[in-house]
Formats: C-alpha cells, structure tokens, sequence
C-alpha cells in the first residue's frame, strides 16, 4: 500500500505564499496521479490540483495563475506551490494519491487572514 506524509501549511497573510509538500512511500509504481484537494467548513472536498505520472497536469479555476504543482520523482514527492493567497484559499488541504485503495493524507490546515 502507499502512505502519504504532508508538510507545511499554517498561517499566512493574503497575498502571501506556502508550500505543501506529500512524500508518498509504500508502492508507489501502483499511484496514477498524485493531488491536493481542499475542503473549507461546510464545504465539500474539492480538487486543487493534480499532476499524472507522466507529468501532466489539473488545476481548479479559482488557483490557475497562482498555485503551481509539481513532483520530485527521485524523492517520490509532490509539491503544491501556492502564491497570492486569498482568504478563500482556506481550508484542510489532503494529498491523495490514485492508486488501489485510493489513499489520503492526514490533512493540512492552511489559513490566510485578510
């Protein structure tokens, strides 16, 4: 199976920038594509990002021009570069991985204040 560990996160100002790391190990030939999503209070979880194996990559509307995701392949990691942050960029971030079973990070809380 594939276990996934995030960093980063906290607490920003609006305008401002984080980086959110998700280092996957286990079997990790078997991950399709690896993202983050983000789920606000009473909100539904929503893609922010992903990127396949083969490089390509998804953005939600509300981040295209201002997150950037990208992936160490030599450390099996995945990077989520987020600039201009916005209030409404708030919200527990997840790592996932597509893989069987499809697995999740524990979750990251980022918060920007206006």
């Amino acid at each position: 199976q594939v276990q996934l560990v995030e960093s980063g996160g906290g607490l920003v100002q609006a305008g401002g920038s984080l980086r959110l790391s998700c280092a996957a190990s286990g079997s990790i030939f078997s991950i399709s594509r690896m993202g983050w999503y983000r789920q606000a209070p009473g909100e539904q979880r929503e893609l922010v990002a992903d990127i396949s194996a083969g490089g390509g990559t998804r953005y939600a509307d509300s981040v295209k021009g201002r997150f950037t995701i990208s992936r160490d392949n030599a450390k099996n990691t995945v990077y989520l570069q987020m600039n201009s942050l916005k209030p409404e960029d708030t919200a527990v971030y997840y790592c996932n991985a597509k893989t069987y079973p499809e697995r999740w990070g524990q979750g990251t809380l980022v918060t920007v204040s206006s």
